[in-house]
């Protein structure tokens, strides 16, 4: 089978693309730009297409076409295939394909996913199940791939709740890390997230299995809804003795971070898998892509740790430089910040001046809104930037600057930095990238 997917650069769909290659399937793909994901996709075999999105890339031998949820209906590649009567459908309804044929386990919240469905990933593959896994993340463990193709029954993802893409699986087994208000330019409001997780709790089976976060409200809030609940429910906690144990073992850092274990071990137990081959597994789990990852890199001559992290939203700011206080209690820490989308920045603004007054960092530069294409609205973009975000948060050690300073900035700087932190969901990764080639 040929299968084209549109968008194939996407962390989701590309680890679809990789499940089809290693299935032996032919694989083609389009996208508006190279990365390090359509690179390694054409070292497996991969024909992408890059550059504008073209009819033409649509092959006459193709039949099936899969494209990520930001692909518009009037994508020519989409149109092409509408005409041609092709096979179509996005990512999560392909995904949605796999999750029947398979017993999946679906890591699911606002927080957490990747980690999570990593842990889970790599726990369950240490113990033989030898488990089919498509993450947001790419995994040392997994030849630093998104994707791990198993023979077993077992299939652990990775499911988004944008677009209520998650409704179009059925798992067997659920895990909810954290419910709390994002991707407002779909949802509008928290109240329309939670109907919706509800929704998707609701498509387990008889037999099916919840998996919750039990210090999360909105979380709670969600389970006491008079409505149908699952006949298994279990819950994992910070605050049990699991917890302490987890803190020492674990290479990655924050109470955040022993939640995420804690909800892989919780689901190790229904696996049968024994504790001390979790325990084993959880404390090899060297973290993943963009995911406080971290590198020693030179910055003026001075050795520095760089840590590259994909957080965008307050609550991730928050717990994310609160580990590195955590970790380097005594290191001069600074953070670089772009905000991801100018909805987000908008609708959570005062979470964001929250979580950077708080800080417990030395330094933090806020650069310009990476600009989401498709998903923003012009009134909105008038409404907000980064440089008002630093007005509001208002205190001497958050600045604004341009992104083509930063490089600069921070050289000029370095005797001031020990710990650099990169973080954010867009383009702010190449400043990360061309900081580790000056090594």
């Amino acid at each position: 089978m040929k299968v084209h997917f549109i968008g194939i650069g996407g962390i989701g769909v590309s680890a679809l693309a990789q499940y089809y290659l290693t299935k032996g399937h032919k694989v083609s793909g389009s996208d508006l730009t190279p990365s390090e994901i359509t690179q390694a996709l054409k070292k497996k075999g991969a024909i992408i297409k890059i550059g504008n999105h073209k009819k033409g890339n649509v092959s006459k031998d193709t039949n099936l076409i899969v494209y990520s949820p930001a692909v518009k209906p009037d994508n020519p590649e989409r149109t092409e295939a509408v005409r041609r009567k092709l096979k179509i459908q996005s990512y999560p309804e392909a995904l949605g394909e796999l999750t029947r044929q398979h017993f999946t386990i679906a890591v699911s919240g606002t927080h957490g996913k990747s980690t999570t469905t990593a842990m889970l990933g790599l726990l369950s593959t240490k113990a033989g199940l030898d488990p089919t896994v498509i993450v947001g993340t790419k995994l040392k463990e997994f030849k630093d791939s998104n994707c791990r193709v198993g023979k077993s029954k077992y299939l652990v993802i990775e499911a988004d709740e944008h677009f209520a893409s998650f409704l179009n699986y059925r798992p067997q087994i659920i895990v909810l890390t954290t419910v709390e208000a994002d991707h407002l330019d779909y949802y509008k409001n928290l109240k329309n997230i939670m109907r919706t997780f509800r929704k998707y709790i609701e498509l387990l089976p008889q037999d099916g299995i919840l998996v919750a976060n039990k210090e999360d409200k909105n979380i709670s809030q969600i389970l006491n809804t008079p409505r149908k609940v699952p006949k298994k429910t279990l819950f994992y906690s910070i605050k049990q003795k699991e917890a302490k144990n987890l803190k020492k073992i674990l290479k990655v850092p924050g109470a955040h971070n022993v939640s995420n274990a804690l909800a892989a071990l919780t689901v190790a137990r229904i696996l049968k898998i024994g504790d001390k081959a979790s325990f084993k597994a959880l404390s090899r789990y060297r973290g993943s892509w963009r995911r406080f990852e971290e590198k020693t890199v030179s910055l003026g001559g001075r050795r520095c740790t760089l840590i590259s992290d994909y957080g965008h939203h307050p609550t991730e700011i928050k717990v994310t430089l609160g580990a590195a206080r955590e970790k380097y209690p005594k290191k001069k820490i600074w953070c670089i910040f772009q905000p991801h989308q100018y909805q987000r920045t908008y609708y959570l603004f005062k979470d964001f001046v929250k979580a950077f007054k708080e800080a417990p960092i030395d330094r933090t530069i806020i650069t310009d809104i990476y600009d989401v294409a498709g998903r923003e609205e012009g009134k909105i973009k008038k409404k907000v930037s980064s440089e008002k975000l630093v007005k509001a948060v208002n205190i001497k050690n958050v600045a604004y600057l341009p992104k083509e300073k930063i490089t600069d900035y921070v050289k000029g700087n370095s005797k001031e930095i020990d710990v650099l932190i990169i973080m954010g969901a867009g383009d702010i990764y190449s400043l990360t990238k061309s900081l580790q080639r000056r090594r």
